[in-house]
């Protein structure tokens, strides 16, 4: 039985409402985006009475169920290529901005920073402990333990662990000339586990003591996760906040004539792991127009509703391109 048929019958995902409501609008994919999808799929019944389901399966599954048709709408945090959209016959367009953080789990250690050299060292397997002197020279005023590194990483093909390893090939030119950017990965370090989809990365993370990963945002701050201190390309410590992806979020490229095809990660300013997070849906179908319905709701009446769960809302500006790109595509 594929995902639609479940969705239909209630087995999986996010059901938004009653049973005196058939679901109109079944999707899958990105678990970076569910946490903002799930907002807005609760604000858009309540007005609308329009019903929204969205599984968070990972960016690789929400890509191959919506090129299969068997769900209305994918989520994927990798865009596809304008020549990949074509081939499948979808369209894209970006949903919300949101950041990769560095979460972890050391009992009595907060406001860890991380230079990229530590980041690089830890994420090639190099650097193995806590104290390790090049963690330790940033923090002389934490307590750091004698206790191995546990690195969790997700399970599945992930568009977060795409913007991650993008950001670490930008920033880091061995993993970029060993490893590269990928939505799954042989990661280097040997002390690892391994989480699927974001809830479980983190959920991984705060069960296991000693422990550092990748995780969306929305996610760290959901579980109450300490966040790393990171340092930008401007060899600048930053906070995993708000405040600091936006600043970072000003230099996305999203332009319609490339179907919005950009990656954030490693901008010139504010905090380094920055992505978008995109919708694709088939460019024909009765089903693509409620769709863009549901988007057309979400971005332009409750855009800003998903910044107290972790996100950053898309620039109006981006929004009418959106809208313009839509209306192109014969869908609005």
């Amino acid at each position: 039985m594929n995902i639609k048929k479940l969705l239909a019958l209630g087995l999986l995902g996010l059901s938004i409402g009653t049973s005196a409501y058939a679901a109109k609008v079944e999707g899958t994919g990105s678990s970076f985006a569910y946490l903002a999808y799930t907002t807005w799929s609760k604000a858009y019944y309540g007005e609308t009475g329009g019903q929204v389901n969205y599984t968070p399966t990972g960016s690789g599954s929400g890509i191959k169920e919506v090129t299969a048709r068997h769900v209305d709408f994918g989520g994927s945090d990798k865009p596809l290529k304008t020549s990949a959209l074509n081939k499948a016959g979808l369209i894209q367009f970006p949903t919300a901005i949101g950041a990769v953080t560095f979460a972890y789990n050391v009992e009595g250690v907060s406001g860890l920073k991380l230079s990229e050299e530590a980041i690089a060292g830890i994420m090639l397997g190099k650097i193995k402990y806590w104290d390790d002197a090049l963690i330790a020279k940033d923090n002389a005023g934490l307590k750091l333990p004698h206790k191995e590194i546990l690195f969790v990483h997700r399970s599945d093909k992930s568009g977060t662990t795409f913007a991650f390893t993008y950001y670490l090939s930008k920033m880091n030119q061995e993993w970029r000339e060993t490893i590269g950017a990928k939505k799954v990965i042989a990661w280097p370090s040997k002390n690892r586990i391994a989480g699927k989809g974001n809830f479980g990365v983190a959920t991984a993370i705060k069960n296991n003591a000693f422990s550092i990963g990748y995780v969306d945002y929305a996610d760290a701050k959901k579980n109450g996760l300490d966040m790393a201190i990171i340092e930008n390309r401007e060899k600048v410590f930053v906070k995993a906040e708000p405040e600091t992806f936006e600043a970072a979020a000003v230099y996305a490229d999203l332009d319609p004539k490339k179907d919005f095809y950009a990656n954030i990660a490693y901008p010139p300013k504010g905090y380094p792991v920055v992505t978008a997070t995109f919708a694709l849906t088939p460019q024909e179908g009765e089903n693509s127009k409620e769709v863009i319905k549901f988007f057309e709701y979400a971005l332009t009446k409750k855009n800003k509703a998903i910044e107290s769960v972790g996100y950053v809302a898309l620039p109006e500006a981006v929004i009418e391109k959106v809208q313009a790109y839509w209306a192109e595509k014969g869908l609005k």
